[in-house]
């Protein structure tokens, strides 16, 4: 089996990335405009009301990730990787596109929200096919060496489309009034996936089958649905668990506390202007990216398990605390103060080198936990249940929590409790894999 080299492996990371990105903006802009769309599309007289149906229609979409995850992780073990990245992007560049023509509450009534929430469920079941099957895709054709480093660039697509998203909001907030901005400014960023769609579906055109898979054929693998097969298999059985509570559920956690939450929590419970707000998220976002790699890079000499492990350690430890923080912050900050708001930006730099170093190793470790033959649908599925089910609804179950306690705080006790048992059950369980062989 012939990995590509160099160059060609560049040109494999540049396609796939690009198309998990796109698929990540479209994902993700919906959670960045959520405040937007509470009143557009579910008007009430109460705004906490509308903003819980807000992020209860973003937590929708991360539900059906995993049907997703099954449907299409198992046509990747079935036909192969390639086919089935062309058809996840289509749907999520078609079902995004098409979330910038639709009408508000005001317009069509309940059809608004109800039109809003199907193409919801299309962009989950394209992000399930797509997140999680991506870091197959690229650690198969990333060799033996220096595979943290080299797959630790597909988690930063993430937040890049964060960055992207954030940084055409905080300019289109800056040139439009707030009155244009509610009424047709909110809708350019789903009208720029029309572009970015062709760049990405021009560029996946141009991808190759992954050498791992291309070899199972070559030895007459019999290409069948492996996801019952993964059930039935005890090891197979524990590394998905294993995946699902230790890494990709308390990564996902993490990515949506920092990603996510945090800006809603600043917009909506501190009141922080929401154009600062953006700014900051920008800052951190910047400083995740060099991170993730570092954290990448350092699991290649580590190994994986030491530093995910470090990384949820820290995010039970801190996460209580620097949300605190943030709060007291959020009062010298709408005050005025340079230095208050200096203090949050090194706040949230901080969650992100927490964040980094659970994805980081993350893609590599997601493709060795696993067999060729099932890879693709043994890492897919519990990645997606973990992401939707766990971190999807993350903004939601805290800020209902948070509405039932009275406390803007006390919803963030169930991320840091599932990070601490998942650290717990990591230390014992979780297996070292840097030095695993893909093409068994």
């Amino acid at each position: 089996m012939s990995y590509p080299n160099s160059h060609s492996y560049r040109k494999v990371a540049i396609a796939a990335c690009f198309g998990t990105f796109l698929e990540w903006y479209d994902f993700l802009t919906f959670a960045t405009l959520a405040v937007v769309f509470a009143p557009l599309f579910f008007p009430s007289t109460d705004p906490n009301t509308a903003l819980l149906a807000s992020l209860a229609t973003f937590g929708v979409g991360m539900v059906v990730r995993p049907i997703g995850a099954a449907l299409f992780g198992s046509m990747g073990d079935r036909i192969g990787r390639k086919p089935v990245f062309m058809i996840t992007i289509a749907l999520m560049g078609i079902a995004t596109v098409s979330v910038g023509f639709l009408p508000t509450y005001a317009q069509v009534g309940i059809w608004a929200p109800i039109l809003l929430v199907a193409l919801r469920l299309l962009q989950g079941l394209s992000a399930g096919g797509e997140i999680g099957g991506s870091a197959v895709y690229l650690t198969e054709h990333a060799g033996d060496e220096y595979r943290g480093f080299k797959t630790s660039f597909l988690q930063l697509m993430g937040p890049l489309g964060i960055l992207f998203s954030t940084l055409q909001i905080a300019f289109l907030r800056s040139q439009l009034s707030p009155e244009e901005f509610q009424s047709w400014g909110w809708r350019v960023p789903f009208w720029i996936s029309i572009a970015l769609l062709l760049i990405a579906f021009k560029a996946r055109m141009a991808l190759e089958e992954t050498p791992v898979f291309l070899e199972l054929i070559e030895k007459g693998h019999k290409t069948e649905s492996q996801l019952l097969n993964n059930f039935k298999d005890p090891e197979i059985r524990k590394r998905m668990l294993l995946l699902f509570l230790c890494v990709s559920s308390s990564g996902a956690i993490l990515f949506f506390c920092v990603q996510v939450y945090t800006s809603i929590f600043l917009k909506t419970t501190v009141q922080i202007p929401a154009i600062l707000v953006d700014q900051l998220s920008i800052y951190a976002t910047i400083a995740l990216l060099p991170l993730t790699i570092f954290a990448g890079w350092l699991s290649d000499r580590l190994g994986r398990k030491p530093v995910v492990l470090t990384g949820l350690i820290l995010g039970a430890l801190f996460i209580l605390p620097a949300f605190h923080l943030l709060e007291a912050l959020g009062v010298g900050v709408n005050e005025g103060s340079l230095a208050s708001a200096t203090a949050i930006a090194f706040t949230l730099i901080g969650l992100s080198g927490i964040l980094a170093l659970v994805v980081g190793p993350q893609t590599a470790l997601l493709a060795e936990l696993f067999p060729a033959k099932s890879r693709n649908s043994a890492a897919t599925l519990p990645h997606n249940l973990a992401a939707g089910w766990i971190g999807g609804l993350l903004p939601f179950i805290v800020t209902w929590l948070n509405q039932q306690w009275g406390n803007s705080i006390a919803g963030l006790w169930y991320p840091t409790i599932f990070l601490a048992i998942s650290a717990v059950i990591a230390v014992k369980y979780l297996p070292e894999t840097r030095r695993a062989s893909l093409k068994n």
